[in-house]
């Protein structure tokens, strides 16, 4: 079993940072499949690239603080 798989099965916090995460990838990835964004679209994504940003900050921060 991997850090993160064990992280997500003992850290309730870390569990749903990574669920955010995969949620927010794939609100980029759907954003990312359009040729032209509105200017609505662009502020979303723009949010959604810094929702995520700081998630996998505070994944990783836990992954340093669990690998000491």
């Amino acid at each position: 079993m991997t850090l993160v798989e064990q992280l997500c099965n003992e850290n309730p916090r870390f569990r749903k940072l990574y669920e955010e995460h995969s949620i927010f990838e794939k609100q980029l990835n759907a954003l990312d499949q359009k040729s032209l964004l509105s200017p609505e679209e662009e502020i979303e994504r723009k949010k959604v690239q810094k929702l995520k940003l700081v998630g996998k900050d505070e994944m990783e921060s836990i992954l340093r603080a669990h690998r000491q």
